[in-house]
């Protein structure tokens, strides 16, 4: 072997042991698309995002596989979110996983009642009856700020290495969610107090942000009997209601035959969608829509 062979394997040699070493990133489960989204906003390059609920599933009748499971314990943190099957799943889990660390999106978040069909909500309490909370808090981006400074301040705690990198990427998205509320805020404010007719109440914190009135056909998945439908209807004729907006976890029978009997038609607005900031525009043009 020559002296140049030799001296570039000693260096080559010497380098392995010199470079940092790499550290893999963090596993995170979340059981929603838009929180794997926010995931990997704050996270970046130093996460790996496994969903519970894939596209097209609905979180209110999801039940998770025994492998979905079982994959947790290659986790380093479960994100969850408040729909019903992570209560009959949390205390298992956390028996099972002792080292998974935990965090819930709605902490720090105010609550609210899911509204009854063509109903009012009211301020709610997560003290009380937490099974009668609207789970839909990221569907108001001032909650979303919320969920992701804490979710920030999470991913610090388990990686402090990378906070320079958490931080810089929470201020990039929370600069584009605030850029976001100001745009919807201006596009929707003609439309303040105006009701909008959904099939399943989704859309309550989107409403409660802008100021706007969602008016749900059913409530915790029990379709409306016909005195409902028939005040639903009313309601609808009463205030020029044309659009109703369903979602593709739900059938659309019932509203198909709401929307013929106020000569009107049906939108699909997806709250589940991955593309958080896109979608939310999209849902305010839709509703914008609805009123012209």
């Amino acid at each position: 072997m020559n002296d140049l062979i030799r001296s570039l394997l000693i260096m080559v040699f010497a380098l392995s042991f010199s470079l940092p070493a790499v550290s893999a990133p963090l596993a995170v489960t979340v059981t929603i698309l838009p929180q794997k989204y926010f995931v990997e906003q704050i996270g970046g390059e130093h996460v790996t995002v496994s969903v519970l609920v894939g596209p097209g599933q609905s979180p209110e009748t999801f039940e998770p596989l025994p492998k979905q499971m079982a994959a947790l314990s290659n986790a380093t943190l479960f994100y969850r979110i408040g729909v019903p099957f992570e209560e009959v799943w949390i205390d298992s889990l956390k028996k099972a996983h002792p080292k998974l660390a935990f965090l819930d999106a709605r902490e720090g978040v105010v609550l609210r009642e899911m509204e009854p069909a063509g109903g009012h909500h009211h301020d709610y309490d997560h003290q009380h009856a937490h099974g009668a909370a609207d789970p839909h808090i990221w569907l108001n981006p001032a909650n979303v700020q919320i969920m992701v400074d804490r979710l920030r301040d999470q991913l610090t705690a388990i990686d402090p290495a990378h906070a320079a990198a958490f931080e810089e990427n929470h201020a990039r998205f929370s600069a584009a969610l605030t850029a976001l509320q100001q745009r919807l805020k201006t596009q929707l404010a003609p439309f303040k107090g105006q009701s909008f007719m959904v099939f399943h109440p989704s859309w309550g914190y989107f409403a409660d942000a802008f100021q706007l009135r969602q008016m749900p056909i059913e409530t915790e998945g029990k379709e409306p009997g016909a005195k409902t439908l028939k005040r639903l209807i009313g309601q609808a004729r009463q205030e020029g209601i044309k659009v109703i907006f369903v979602q593709q976890q739900f059938s659309t029978g019932q509203a198909g035959s709401l929307a013929r009997a106020i000569d009107g038609r049906l939108v699909t607005l997806d709250p589940l969608a991955e593309s958080y900031l896109e979608n939310l525009q999209a849902v305010a043009d839709a509703i914008q829509g609805a009123y012209q």
